[in-house]
């Protein structure tokens, strides 16, 4: 199943509105090991999932068996995601997988969309497939966990992110240079937008600062977290990767015609749309199939952001460097209620800055 994840990494920022899946099949024996008995085998096909409307993990791990000259009859296929059971714009995955000749088929995390939850099982039991489900259930999930967020709840999953000094201000002093933080840090807080459907920013961001919001080649080598192996298939998907939709909240509409977001090669990949309601503009979004969104600020719209309790994840970096004043990181009308508690955080270190990675663990009581 670990092979499994690492085919379906190679997907993450892909396959909206559709989540990124991995498969392997695997011909496996018994063989022995100190104490009992162990499982190993070889892989003789592997798959994931590249576009929403192209085939899925399975049918592309059954394809590579194919093309490699393996029979999978006998076989067990691992899949990160329970397959799909249902007509769409390809066929259903249950029926491939009966149709193959497989023996036994591994599954992670169960599929959230409520068309496929839980019908595989039976499905494939009934035309004679051994089944095993739950294998890293936690690792699968978590790859999933925009798509899971978008398709039960018709929003989009959200990523606060913003760069601060020690006194928790966005900028420096009028005179000094527009950076916070190290190059290091801005490289690997552009590699989110690998990973993410779109960059939202309020409009005073693109008057102030001229953003461009887009990844750069090389910004995957700076990525932290688990990621597929960089292999050629990796540059391969790396090289065709689109750029995010670069999203502007603006109460007027009215940008500066030079900005880089209206005029670069990427122009078409921009949407401007009405502010300041970020609830109502992540809702849009979302029905464009916008599975993930990155807020890159400014202050007011991120401070809008935990004020609706629309985060799921926070990326936060800090520099080490005491500022006096600026713009507050959160906006200069923070008004919160209660304190949010961040969880399971991850530090990264970049010379002299360090981000933060986490969950908002929100209160019980409902939102303002």
């Amino acid at each position: 199943m670990r092979h499994a994840l690492d085919e379906g990494r190679r997907g993450v920022g892909l396959t909206s509105p559709n989540p990124p899946v991995g498969a392997v099949i695997v011909i496996e024996k018994e063989g022995m090991i100190r104490g009992g008995n162990r499982l190993t085998g070889e892989i003789i096909g592997r798959g994931w999932h590249r576009r929403a409307g192209g085939p899925h993990a399975e049918i592309e791990a059954l394809r590579d068996a194919a093309e490699n000259g393996r029979d999978v009859r006998g076989a067990t296929i691992y899949i990160t995601l329970e397959p799909c059971s249902t007509q769409g714009r390809t066929g259903p995955c249950t029926e491939a997988l009966a149709a193959a000749g497989l023996r036994r088929v591994v599954w992670g995390a169960r599929d959230p969309n409520p068309q496929h939850a839980g019908r595989a099982e039976a499905l494939l039991r009934e035309a004679g497939l051994e089944v095993t489900t739950g294998v890293l259930e936690l690792e699968c999930s978590g790859l999933i966990r925009p798509f899971a967020k978008w398709v039960t709840t018709g929003m989009p999953y959200v990523i606060a992110k913003a760069a601060q000094s020690l006194d928790g201000r966005l900028t420096r002093p009028p005179g000094e240079s527009q950076w916070l933080t190290s190059e290091a840090a801005r490289a690997h807080g552009r590699s989110l937008r690998r990973e993410v459907d779109a960059v939202l920013v309020g409009a005073e961001t693109v008057r102030q600062d001229n953003p461009r919001l887009t990844f750069r080649p090389g910004d995957a080598n700076h990525a932290t977290g688990p990621q597929p192996p960089k292999d050629e298939e990796f540059h391969a998907a790396e090289a065709a990767r689109p750029q995010p939709w670069r999203v502007v909240l603006s109460r007027s509409g009215r940008l500066p015609a030079g900005a880089h977001l209206l005029t670069d090669e990427h122009k078409d990949r921009t949407l401007v749309l009405p502010g300041p309601d970020l609830p109502s503009a992540l809702r849009e979004l979302a029905g464009r199939g916008i599975v993930s969104v990155l807020i890159e600020g400014g202050g007011d719209v991120l401070n809008q952001a935990f004020q609706h309790r629309l985060v799921d994840e926070v990326q936060w970096y800090v520099a080490a460097r005491l500022c006096g004043a600026g713009v507050p990181v959160l906006g200069r009308t923070s008004e919160w209620t209660a304190s949010v508690e961040l969880k399971n955080p991850q530090y990264s270190f970049f010379a002299d800055d360090f981000c933060v990675r986490a969950t908002p663990l929100w209160p019980n009581s409902s939102p303002a």
